[in-house]
C-alpha cells in the first residue's frame, strides 16, 4: 500500500477569492491589464502590481493586457515605453494586447461630446485655485462655478477649441456636472479635461485638449472589457467616480457581471528605499546615481544589472503578498529571496578582492597544478571547471594575522588551514615593507593533503581561497550597498524639506548612504571567468553573490555585487 503525499494548495490572495466569488455569480471570463504610465521605468514596487495584474488573469484562463497611460505628454517618452516591455517580459510575463489610452482619445472625446450634450459636463474658466477653493470641505459642501450651468452649446464651441490650440493652459478646463454638495469630495464637478500644448510621442499635436487620469481610466477599462481593475489603495477613494463614469459611459448598456470593477490592494514599500518617480529621475538628472540603471536603484533594471534574478523577485512579491493595508517592508527579506534562489543557480568561483601574495616555499618552482572545482555544490548534476594552482597565490588580507587572538581559525604563524579545493598549508612568517604593511605570507604545503587524495581527510579548523597570481585575471569589483542611510527616506525628506525650506535634491543629499558604492580596482579572479557575460550569476566563495556588470568587457572585467552571504547590515544598524 502507498501513501500519496496530498498536494500543498496555495492559499488565495484575497483579490483572488474576489474573482472566484465574481466567476461562481456568472461572471464569463477574467480579463485585466496593466497599465504604467510611461514617465519612467519601473520600480520594485511596480513588480508587485505586474504579478497580480498578470498572475490573476492567468490563474483562471484570462488575459493581461498592456495598456500605456499616456494622458500626461510633457512627461512621457517613448524610452520609458521601451524599457517597461522589456521589463515586463524579464520579470517572465506576457501581455495579451498591447494598447495605449491614446488609442481611445477619439472616443473619449466623442464621451465628453455627449456628456456636455447631456448636460453632464461644462467647461470652466475659473482658474485652479479658484477651483480648489470652492470644491469645499469633507464636513461643508462646495460652492457651484459661475460656469456651472452655461448654455450647452458654448460650452461646445469652447471646448472645440480647447482642442485647436486656441486657448492657453490653465485657462479652461471640462467638468462633470455632479453634486458640489456630495458628501464625496470625488464627486464635486470633478475635471476631465485640460488643455496640455506639448507633442504627444504618438499623436504629435492632433490633441490639445487630453482626458484626466479618472475620466480616462474607467472608459479605457469599458472599450477593452477589462472585468477586474486592480489598483492600489489610494484609489479606494476614487471608485465611486469609476464606477459612474462607467455607468455614464455604457448608457443604457446591461454588462451584467462582466463591467469592470475597481479592486485595491496595498502597495510595496521597501525601508530604505525611495521609489517616488518624480525623486528618481532627480536622482538620474542631477548625477546621484549611474542612471535608471544604477543598480542602487529601485528600478527592476536596477536590480537586473546588480544580479537579481526575475525569479527571487516574484517570490519575495509571493512571500509579502497582499492585503488592505499598506505595511513598510524589511529590504532584507528581499536580500533573503535573492540569496535562496542564487544559492541554487550561482557557479561558484574564487575571486580575492582585498589581495595579499601567499609564497609557498616548498612548492616546486615553475610547477603548475589543475584543480578540479565543482561549478554549484547544491546541484548533484553541476559541472567542474578547473582553476590552477602554483607556488605563488594571491589570499585575502583578512585572511591573515600575524598575531591572532585564540579563535582565530584562518592563516597566522603555526597555524594550519586548507586551501579550498587544493593542499593544507602551515603559516611560517609574513614579511612587512617599511611603513609596517605586510606584502607577502610565507607558508608550506603537505603534498599528501590534496583535495580528493586519502590525506585529506585530515582535519583542520579553516579553510580560505585563492588565485594564482600568474593565471588570474585583474578586475574591478563594486560592492554595492543601500542608497539611504535611513529607514524610512520619503518621510525623512518631508520632515528635512519642511524644517529648512529646501528643495528635494538637497534633503536627498543629506540622507544619501556616501558608503552605497565602494570600487575596488585591485582584484584578481580566476581566469575561469574571463568569458562570463553580463548579468551571469556567480558567487564569489566566502564574500558574496555577483555579477559582471554589462559594461564589462574582456580588457576590463566589472563584477557587481548582488548580494552578501549573509545579512550584516542588520549587525550593522542595531
Amino acid at each position: 500500500m502507498t501513501t500519496e503525499t496530498p498536494e500543498v494548495k496555495k492559499s488565495l490572495s484575497f483579490i483572488e477569492e474576489i474573482i472566484e466569488r465574481d466567476i461562481a455569480a456568472g461572471l464569463s471570463h477574467v480579463q485585466t491589464r496593466f497599465p504604467p504610465e510611461p514617465n519612467g521605468y519601473l520600480h520594485i514596487g511596480h513588480a508587485k502590481a505586474i504579478c497580480m495584474d498578470f498572475g490573476a488573469a492567468a490563474r483562471y484562463g484570462g488575459v493581461c493586457n498592456l495598456r500605456f497611460d499616456d494622458t500626461n505628454p510633457t512627461k512621457e517618452d517613448v524610452e520609458y515605453v521601451d524599457a517597461i516591455k522589456e521589463d515586463i517580459k524579464w520579470l517572465g510575463f506576457e501581455w495579451g494586447a498591447e494598447y495605449y489610452a491614446s488609442d481611445y482619445f477619439q472616443q473619449l472625446w466623442d464621451f465628453a461630446i455627449r456628456l456636455i450634450k447631456e448636460g453632464k459636463a461644462y467647461i470652466d474658466e475659473q482658474t485652479s485655485e479658484q477651483i480648489a477653493e470652492q470644491k469645499g470641505t469633507p464636513t461643508q459642501p462646495g460652492v457651484e462655478s459661475p460656469y456651472r450651468n452655461r448654455p450647452i452649446e458654448e460650452s461646445l464651441e469652447l471646448f472645440e477649441k480647447m482642442n485647436r490650440g486656441e486657448i492657453e493652459e490653465g485657462k479652461m478646463v471640462l467638468r462633470a456636472k455632479i453634486d458640489m454638495a456630495s458628501s464625496d469630495m470625488h464627486f464635486r464637478d470633478p475635471i476631465i479635461y485640460r488643455v496640455v500644448k506639448h507633442p504627444h510621442h504618438r499623436t504629435g499635436n492632433t490633441w490639445y485638449a487630453y482626458p484626466m487620469y479618472d475620466f480616462a481610466h474607467g472608459q479605457s477599462d469599458y472599450f477593452e472589457g477589462v472585468t477586474h481593475s486592480l489598483c492600489t489603495l489610494e484609489f479606494v477613494p476614487h471608485r465611486p467616480l469609476y464606477n459612474l463614469f462607467v455607468d455614464w459611459v455604457k448608457g443604457g448598456v446591461d454588462l451584467e457581471h462582466n463591467r469592470p470593477r475597481q479592486y485595491e490592494f496595498n502597495k510595496l514599500n521597501l525601508n530604505y528605499t525611495l521609489m517616488s518617480k518624480r525623486n528618481l529621475l532627480i536622482l538620474v538628472k542631477e548625477g546621484l546615481v549611474d542612471g535608471w540603471d544604477d543598480p542602487r536603484m529601485p528600478t527592476l533594471c536596477g536590480f537586473r544589472r546588480r544580479g537579481y534574478t526575475p525569479e527571487s523577485i516574484r517570490n519575495f512579491v509571493d512571500k509579502i503578498g497582499y492585503t488592505t493595508y499598506d505595511a513598510l517592508n524589511d529590504f532584507a527579506l528581499l536580500e533573503s529571496a535573492v540569496r535562496d534562489d542564487l544559492n541554487k543557480r550561482a557557479t561558484r568561483v574564487s575571486a580575492v578582492l582585498n589581495p595579499v601574495k601567499l609564497v609557498i616555499t616548498n612548492y616546486p618552482e615553475g610547477q603548475v597544478e589543475a584543480m578540479e572545482a565543482i561549478n554549484n555544490p547544491e546541484d548533484e548534476n553541476s559541472a567542474t571547471h578547473t582553476i590552477e594552482f602554483s607556488r605563488e597565490l594571491w589570499i585575502e588580507r583578512d585572511d591573515f594575522m600575524e598575531d591572532a587572538p585564540k579563535k582565530y581559525f584562518r592563516m597566522t604563524p603555526g597555524n594550519e588551514v586548507r586551501l579550498k579545493n587544493a593542499y593544507i598549508v602551515k603559516c611560517t612568517g609574513c614579511e612587512k615593507d617599511e611603513n609596517g604593511v605586510v606584502t607577502t605570507v610565507y607558508a608550506e604545503y603537505d603534498p599528501d593533503t590534496k583535495t580528493g587524495m586519502p590525506g585529506s581527510n585530515r582535519k583542520v579548523k579553516g579553510t580560505i581561497h585563492w588565485v594564482s597570481c600568474d593565471h588570474c585575471l585583474k578586475a574591478e569589483v563594486r560592492l554595492y550597498d543601500r542608497l539611504w542611510k535611513v529607514e524610512n527616506p520619503r518621510d525623512e525628506m518631508a520632515a528635512i524639506r519642511k524644517q529648512t525650506g529646501c528643495e528635494a535634491l538637497e534633503a536627498m543629499q543629506q540622507i544619501i548612504n556616501p558608503e552605497s558604492l565602494t570600487v575596488l580596482t585591485e582584484c584578481y579572479v580566476e581566469k575561469f571567468l574571463a568569458d562570463s557575460k553580463p548579468l551571469d550569476h556567480l558567487q564569489f566563495q566566502r564574500i558574496g553573490y555577483f555579477c559582471p556588470d554589462t559594461h564589462s568587457t574582456a580588457d576590463h572585467l566589472i563584477f557587481n555585487r548582488t548580494v552578501t552571504l549573509k545579512d550584516s547590515w542588520a549587525k550593522i544598524n542595531k
